[in-house]
């Protein structure tokens, strides 16, 4: 039988889909009514009778029928529309795994980005195993997560999503029989009936607490199963391919190298409520989540661990550390009828002095969580590390007397999560904007040094003062009551991270992050406030440093001022002792959102590829070790798109076997809202970092040729001239303002970061990069992500006889370049001109449709020239799977936006009374959900 029998088709995705939108029916007709139920039929079936055939007496019908309803019914339609977005989501996501199950189960090759492909890859291109360790040594994967403006999913919601997947995976289980496909049929229409009954939105705004618990859901529901699976299915594939040691052990050690970190509570970027409290608040929720689940698992461990001393016989040192415990602590465990308890089991005796170990730290935690004076208890663990010794040795022991492959199963899971989380759980990276610590430096210096006018000295006085301050060994006092507020929170938050780290450790913290950095004095700020609350300094006459400060670069401009900005740092002493004092290492931020905000999609994306390129090369120069933190969005117009692709599209030598990134919005949903995609995702993305650290830690040099460098230069500027001509044209600021929801936007109880730096500011400096992408999104532009490219590509084409065949060859070869216009394609498949220009006309300034001509222009353009460079005769050509998932929605997702554009209208009309508006505003922001959900995608 060829193996690809084995694998399901899209006959059986599309039966599940038809399956879920008929029981999705059924409950639609008994809650919603006759009325609602022919309404979504008749528009569903109309829409897409008019993308097959365009019939204009048809489209007035169906408008005609959309004008006419009352918003009670709209509300409805729109819950339906949605729901069945979810449901469709779900069925996608319940095929993909179901199909990488067969593949796994019938010995089949596994799929691209799968450990076992990678490792046979390596294994064929003749790497050792020396250089394999090197390479799994250096290896460190961070996705962070962030919380969103523009996330919109409830946790309720989550949780029925995950029931109703569990229950799509059961149907395609070759055994089931009709009374079974009945019984999960009933099941699944229960399910329907719950989720139709639950309310998808928001009723109060989400607090700063509020997307902390929310980030938590993904680290219970999903990486807590997926981490350690991650690394089993990484050690299988290396004993299928580089064989086992005589102990039946990969002759590979794999570290833990995965690390997930956060900017949940700790980024206070334009967001006022996250304060030192909040942060701190964030800290112990954290820990007491990490605590909660080892806790759980050690109880397993005490349930199932249970070796006769007569046997089996442990290691020396484990009857040593046991003995030296119920000496110390056994008074406390083991009380009254307790003290023979286990007394002949040893592990299932040190498993509960363990549990007594963690229960005593999960006290403290509890203490300070209730805000109350607290202290560590003599009987709790001082650190994960002391925990994860204990877990060693029983490992040890375990295999000592040949229980390896006891010791494997769920004891190393838990080493594999205590490795990878600690006691910490998701490090916490900490952001705050330039000017917030130039202010609070300022203020400092006029306690400090106050004949030093800090405000009004040029960058090399700055940088001469700040270095001096910062090597000051004597105490500086500073008076907080003389602080302004802003600076006396600012400078809070510095001794707050100093107060955890000496409580929780080192790694509590990942990263301070800098946003807007325009200068090397920006940077050294941070520095002098870290020294007044002793986070570096002079000690004993040596220098430390327990603070990585991070620039984040995200203008255009600042991107290309990157390498003179790091050069001037680098080569300051001081910041350079400092570097050396903190293990030598240097971290840098490089943001996708801001920078295509600024000069468009092209500009961005060859601005931070040469930024990349040009930092590496620097602080190779220094001696440093860099790592690069890419701040990438959910969608392309915020450096989006599958992360296996995007770490190989990365510029050679950039990767090194680090990466770290920041994993947004819809995108924590989607990649770890279950634990059998979050597992398949870490994959992914861990194989790409191998692919793509490879070369250069095989000490080969990968180089394209200088003519793709040459023509990409040329490519970017054209786009960005392009894109600034566009948002230079008179009126595109207000035809951003009223041709999209993004007022509206802001009325959603989704995230507690407002969503514009300054109120009722209407400029492009104003509005977010989130919004920015989401507004366009929901009317169909879909425009950051590909705007200017048609112009650009057609210009090069026409510049030269050979323009065509030297950009198809550049796409073949180069994986940027075929990156990009992939990403891109995705993106001009989501926009609708026609719809777009439906919210066009809802904008009132007189060069309102020369814009909009402008953007329909260049948007066929972008689809013909990239259509000609990839060599494909329709988009997404060589995505079939996307490009059905896409077409599959579109049907629903055209009427919703007929439906916003009417209800936008009303909204915003004058002449509609306020107690008519407000019953407009709550469909209108469901219709702002349905879209989002539809399209898979928001900022």
């Amino acid at each position: 039988m060829n193996a690809h029998q084995n694998l399901l088709t899209d006959d059986h995705l599309r039966a599940q889909v038809k399956l879920l939108g008929t029981l999705l029916g059924q409950v639609l007709l008994q809650f919603a009514g006759e009325d609602v139920f022919d309404m979504v039929e008749t528009l569903r079936r109309g829409f897409a009778e008019l993308q097959q055939q365009e019939d204009q007496q048809r489209r007035t019908e169906l408008m005609g029928l959309i004008d006419a309803m009352p918003a009670a019914k709209v509300e409805l339609v729109l819950r339906a529309f949605s729901s069945y977005f979810m449901l469709v989501n779900v069925a996608e996501e319940s095929f993909a795994h179901r199909n990488r199950r067969r593949m796994l189960s019938h010995g089949m090759p596994l799929w691209e980005g799968s450990f076992d492909h990678a490792l046979a890859d390596l294994k064929a291109q003749g790497m050792p195993v020396s250089t394999l360790q090197e390479m799994v040594n250096r290896l460190h994967f961070a996705p962070v997560f962030t919380a969103h403006p523009t996330e919109a999913r409830r946790r309720a919601v989550m949780e029925g999503m995950r029931r109703v997947f569990l229950l799509c995976d059961q149907l395609y289980s070759p055994t089931l029989g009709v009374n079974d496909q009945r019984e999960l049929e009933a099941q699944l229409v229960a399910e329907i009936q719950v989720m139709w009954r639950t309310d998808e939105l928001r009723s109060v705004k989400l607090e700063v607490r509020d997307e902390v618990r929310n980030g938590l859901y993904y680290v219970r529901q999903s990486l807590f199963e997926a981490v350690p699976k991650a690394y089993y299915y990484f050690e299988k594939a290396l004993r299928k391919h580089y064989g086992v040691n005589g102990d039946g052990a990969s002759p590979i050690r794999v570290p833990s190298f995965i690390r997930f970190g956060s900017w949940i509570g700790g980024d206070r970027d334009g967001n006022p409520f996250v304060t030192a409290d909040v942060t701190e608040w964030t800290v112990h929720t954290q820990m007491e989540a990490a605590l909660d689940e080892y806790r759980a698992r050690v109880l397993e461990l005490r349930q199932t661990l249970t070796h006769s001393s007569g046997w089996c016989t442990p290691s020396a040192a484990f009857i040593e550390r046991l003995s030296e415990y119920e000496a110390e602590f056994g008074e406390q465990v083991f009380r009254g009828t307790a003290v023979q308890i286990y007394s002949r089991e040893p592990y299932r005796r040190m498993a509960a002095i363990m549990l007594a170990r963690l229960d005593a730290n999960l006290s403290y935690v509890h203490q300070c969580l209730a805000d109350v004076p607290s202290f560590i208890p003599h009987l709790a663990y001082q650190n994960a590390a002391a925990f994860l010794d204990d877990l060693y040795l029983v490992r040890d022991s375990l295999i000592g007397h040949g229980d390896r492959i006891i010791a494997m199963q769920d004891l190393q899971a838990l080493i594999r999560l205590v490795e990878s989380f600690g006691f910490h759980l998701l490090q916490l990276d900490i952001r705050q904007e330039s000017t917030v610590h130039t202010r609070t430096v300022a203020a400092v210096m006029q306690q400090i040094d106050p004949d030093f006018d800090y405000l009004g000295a040029d960058e090399t006085e700055r940088m001469t003062r700040l270095a001096a301050w910062i090597g000051h060994i004597d105490p500086i006092e500073v008076d907080d009551a003389a602080l302004t507020d802003e600076a006396r929170e600012a400078l809070a938050v510095f001794r707050r991270m100093a107060k955890l780290q000496d409580e929780v450790g080192d790694e509590v913290f990942g990263a301070y992050v800098i946003s807007m950095t325009h200068s090397a004095s920006h940077v050294m700020e941070v520095m002098l406030l870290a020294r007044l609350v002793g986070l570096c300094g002079h000690s004993a006459g040596d220098w430390f440093c327990r603070i990585l400060v991070a620039p984040l670069f995200e203008t255009v401009d600042d991107l290309q001022r990157s390498q003179a900005i790091l050069d001037q740092l680098l080569s300051n002493k001081v910041y350079r002792a400092l570097v050396a004092a903190n293990g030598n290492r240097q971290e840098v931020m490089l943001g996708y959102s801001d920078s295509c905000k600024d000069g468009g999609i092209l500009a961005s994306n060859w601005n931070l590829y040469q930024a990349q390129l040009s930092i590496i090369a620097l602080t190779r120069q220094y001696d440093v070790e860099c790592r690069l933190f890419h701040g990438r969005g959910g969608t392309v117009g915020r450096g989006g798109g599958p992360t296996y692709d995007a770490i190989l599209s990365q510029p050679p030598g950039t990767v090194n076997g680090e990466i770290k990134f920041t994993e947004q919005g819809e995108m924590l949903y989607y990649k770890y809202g279950k634990p059998e995609i979050a597992n398949y995702e870490i994959g992914m993305g861990v194989t790409g970092l191998m692919k793509a650290s490879a070369t250069a830690l095989a000490h080969s040099e990968v180089r394209y040729p200088q003519d793709y460098l040459d023509w990409m230069r040329d490519i970017a500027a054209a786009g960005e001239t392009a894109y600034r001509a566009l948002i230079g044209m008179p009126g595109f600021i207000d035809y951003f303002y009223e041709s999209t929801p993004v007022t509206e936007i802001g009325l959603l109880n989704i995230g507690s970061r407002p969503s514009h730096r300054k109120k009722a500011d209407r400029s492009l400096g104003s509005i977010r990069a989130i919004p920015w992408v989401f507004g366009w999104a929901q009317s169909r532009h879909t425009l950051p992500a590909w705007y200017g490219i048609g112009n650009a590509l057609k210009g090069f084409i026409d510049s030269r006889p050979d323009g065509l065949v030297q950009l198809q060859a550049m796409h073949r070869e180069w994986p940027f370049f075929r990156g990009l216009l992939s990403n891109v394609q995705m993106s001009l498949t989501k926009a609708d001109l026609e719809i777009a220009e439906e919210y066009a006309r809802l904008c009132e300034h007189p060069n309102t449709m020369t814009i909009y001509r402008t953007i329909a222009d260049e948007f066929a353009l972008t689809v013909a020239t990239v259509k000609q460079v990839a060599q494909i005769g329709a988009l997404l050509e060589d995505n079939p799977m996307l490009s059905r998932s896409l077409s599959r929605r579109r049907p629903y997702i055209d009427p919703i936006n007929h439906i916003q554009v009417r209800m936008l209208k009303r909204y915003r009309s004058e002449s509609v009374s306020e107690s008519e508006q407000v019953t407009w505003l709550t469909p209108l922001k469901r219709s702002i959900n349905a879209i989002a959900a539809g399209m898979r995608n928001t900022g």
